[in-house]
């Protein structure tokens, strides 16, 4: 198995209430990790994450119509940091682009809202998507609730039953010509829309 040589955010995102704030500060379990949170000036709070090896990354989470909001680009290099900001990035819906590197190609992983939306290998002369997610079930469900044909159907029995009843009553032929030329029209557009 390839060996992971360092993971960097870009353009990483996470957008946190006061509950999900106090949370994360207290997510971290790992015991080679330890964290401090420095409250700053602006009502923000700066939690910095530190492994045994001395590596450590600041996240500054500034105030944000009521939210605590983190964006920020870094690397990483060691595993037990690594491992914590990935889990901490998915439990808390973090947005943004992770890119693993591996000697001699790159995996780049495209999160959304703390779920990774697409996967692209990249070596040196080519890439190749590795996965991307297809909202299916959700494609069915807009599908399945779009109803306008439905709709339409059921307009064009009404607008039949009354050309029927006025066509019944009707005398002049003339007026009965005019009924059948539309009774014809709606008899086309039911015969594709049930189709």
């Amino acid at each position: 198995m390839a060996q992971r040589l360092a993971t960097e955010y870009v353009n990483a995102s996470l957008r946190l209430s006061e509950v999900q704030m106090s949370q994360f500060i207290h997510k971290v379990y790992d015991p080679h990790v330890r964290q401090r949170v420095k409250v700053l000036d602006n009502g923000g709070q700066e939690v910095v994450l530190e492994d045994d090896s001395g590596e450590e990354v600041h996240l500054p989470f500034d105030r944000k119509d009521g939210y605590y909001v983190c964006e920020l680009s870094f690397r990483l290099e060691k595993p037990h940091l690594t491992n914590v900001m990935r889990l901490l990035f998915a439990a808390f819906k973090g947005s943004g682009m992770v890119t693993r590197i591996y000697n001699g190609f790159m995996m780049m992983y495209y999160y959304q809202e703390g779920r990774v939306r697409k996967i692209v290998e990249y070596s040196r002369d080519s890439y190749k998507l590795v996965y991307e997610h297809k909202d299916t079930v959700g494609e069915l469900q807009r599908i399945y609730r779009n109803n306008d044909v439905e709709q339409e159907i059921e307009k064009i029995h009404r607008d039949v039953n009354s050309l029927l009843d006025r066509r019944f009553v009707a005398q002049d032929s003339a007026a009965v010509k005019q009924i059948d030329e539309q009774l014809r029209k709606h008899t086309r557009r039911l015969f594709i829309l049930e189709a």
